[in-house]
């Protein structure tokens, strides 16, 4: 049977299982457009294309799926640009479909032509560093072969953006339906191996250590293997931290966490890292800038190191280790917590984290050098607040990221997103937008000010599609990292970082969802009366443009 390579796209998403695409539609998009009409994927119209990237990446996050997002050729493509590079650090599965001028035209200066010719925006080139694999389809002979490719990258283990640019007339050309018959949709699987001496020499340094610590990763969450790694910890009695993107792997309010790993972080899991562990076991933790302190040498010095990651590319990229293992995260949790049990390795002796962690922030506070100081107990009060209100779990994408590394003890129940991948402002509320079509917890998109001014209209998107969210803004009227910076680093020498806001009780009546604002801790019983399951709800939370957490990213 014949059909349109429009429709062959839109079959070939439903068969990859795709429900739900973001996007705009421009006219040399449209065949797709309207062959989307007749399917049951749906099609999520967005404001701007860089949150429909956005969108495509906090759906693919919360739900593990392959997501998809869809423009226009020309500056709808280049506006995706900031989104897909989010997607490629984070190595999350976008398919990106977009349009492009005809075939016939090409290097003839038509409408928003990014062929590459004739002086023309080349888009291969522009996307060919941040996918997996990116294809200006010219011809429907190689179809089988292109799906194929897109495929595979799309349902590997370490996944990532695929771009399809599909020019206008190849968008109407005919093809036989048989296509897809011959693309392969079969998920990739890990292919590396997990020795049994690997998991004999982990149990060996385990039994000889006295003050083992684990430093869980997201590769730790990503593989799935949160409950191993909780029943090894209390097991043997051994503590966690956890990197940034990583904050869940293990229960924080459980009594042997130490909460986050990180230059912004309160400093417990470094202190204990560096005085008490003897034994390191880092578990797909990147061990990047932020959780190696800016790769201080000495946070590491003398210990016994355990490294363990699906990803070669992070084995010993920054530190040796004295074991080196490359498989699965869950694979070796399981096989590990088996043997540990199986060869009848005793569990460490007693940690007081709770003690621990009060000893440190004393000393702390007596040599003033706690990262917040009074003027932050309202924000401090309102993640407390949240904890208590929401003891089934909540969904929480991060912008502001210091807050809640700090402030917020993430429960098994919940799920966390901070914004890592390339850390670009804005993220959050489109982010939230594109997670809630997979969960229906409580959804939180927590942001400050400066980064609220990029994508403020995606809220319109939420609005249209009846999406409840709330929308926590942090308000200092400055780009609150970048003034800290000046501050300790420049002299108070203020530049391009304090700006006039928007009357925020206003902007929301506009967009006709609910407001609260919150000055002090006593603000907080205001709360109470939001409901936070429905409707969109933005919640201002004033702070001091002049209060600085006490940390240096030394730049």
């Amino acid at each position: 049977m014949k059909i349109t390579v429009s429709e062959l796209i839109v079959r070939y998403l439903e068969r990859l299982g795709i429900e739900v695409i973001f996007g705009i539609p421009g006219a040399h998009i449209l065949p797709v457009y309207d062959s989307l009409y007749d399917s049951k994927i749906k099609s999520v119209l967005v404001k701007h294309e860089q949150g429909a990237a956005f969108m495509a990446g906090g759906y693919a996050r919360a739900s593990g799926k392959i997501a998809a997002c869809i423009t226009t050729a020309g500056p709808g493509a280049t506006n995706l640009v900031t989104g897909i590079a989010n997607a490629y650090a984070d190595k999350q599965p976008i398919l990106v479909i977009t349009g492009e001028t005809s075939t016939h035209i090409f290097g003839k200066g038509g409408l928003q032509e990014s062929s590459g010719e004739g002086g023309s925006i080349d888009q291969v080139a522009l996307f060919s560093g941040i996918t997996r694999y990116h294809k200006l389809i010219e011809r429907t002979d190689y179809l089988p072969t292109v799906l194929n490719q897109a495929t595979k990258h799309l349902l590997s283990t370490t996944p990532g953006p695929v771009v399809l640019s599909i020019p206008y007339n190849v968008q109407k050309e005919m093809v036989d339906a048989s296509v897809l018959d011959q693309v392969s949709f079969t998920r990739m699987t890990g292919g590396c191996l997990l020795a049994e001496q690997y998991i004999d020499k982990s149990v060996e340094l385990i039994r000889e250590a006295k003050r083992p610590l684990i430093i869980a990763g997201y590769g730790c969450i990503r593989s799935g293997a949160q409950e191993h790694l909780r029943r090894i910890s209390e097991r043997l009695n051994i503590p966690v931290t956890s990197s940034l993107k990583a904050k869940g792997a293990i229960d924080e309010r459980s009594a042997l966490s130490l909460g986050s790993l990180g230059v912004t972080s309160g400093g417990y899991a470094m202190r204990y890292l560096e005085q008490e562990a003897d034994l390191v076991l880092v578990l797909g933790a990147g061990f990047n800038e932020r959780t190696s302190y800016v790769w201080d040498k000495h946070l590491l010095a003398g210990k016994t190191l355990i490294q363990v990651d699906n990803s070669d590319q992070q084995l010993e990229k920054v530190f040796r280790a004295d074991l080196v293992v490359h498989a699965d995260l869950g694979t070796y949790l399981q096989t590990l917590d088996t043997a540990i049990q199986a060869q009848k390795v005793a569990e460490k002796g007693p940690v007081d984290i709770a003690t621990f962690i009060a000893a440190t922030q004393a000393q702390a506070d007596a040599a003033g050098k706690t990262i917040f100081n009074r003027q932050f107990d309202h924000v401090r009060a309102f993640y407390s607040w949240l904890e208590h209100r929401f003891p089934d779990g909540l969904v929480m994408f991060d912008d502001n990221i210091v807050f809640a590394q700090n402030f917020y003890r993430v429960s098994a129940k919940d799920r966390f997103y901070p914004n890592t991948g390339v850390s670009s402002l804005g993220h959050a509320i489109p982010a939230a937008i594109g997670t809630s079509f997979e969960v229906d917890q409580p959804l939180f998109a927590m942001i400050g000010d400066g980064g609220f001014q990029m994508c403020a209209m995606e809220i319109m998107t939420a609005v249209n599609y009846d999406i409840p969210l709330n929308i926590i803004l942090f308000n200092n009227n400055t780009m609150g990292l970048i003034r800290k910076n000046q501050h300790h680093l420049y002299q108070d020498r203020f530049i391009d970082c304090d700006f006039t806001n928007p009357d925020f009780a206003l902007l929301a009546q506009s967009f006709g969802i609910k407001h609260c604002r919150v000055d002090s801790e006593q603000d907080l019983t205001k709360l109470e009366a939001i409901d936070f399951y429905h409707g969109i709800n933005l919640i201002e939370i004033m702070i001091d443009q002049d209060a600085y957490p006490n940390y240096s990213s030394r730049r």
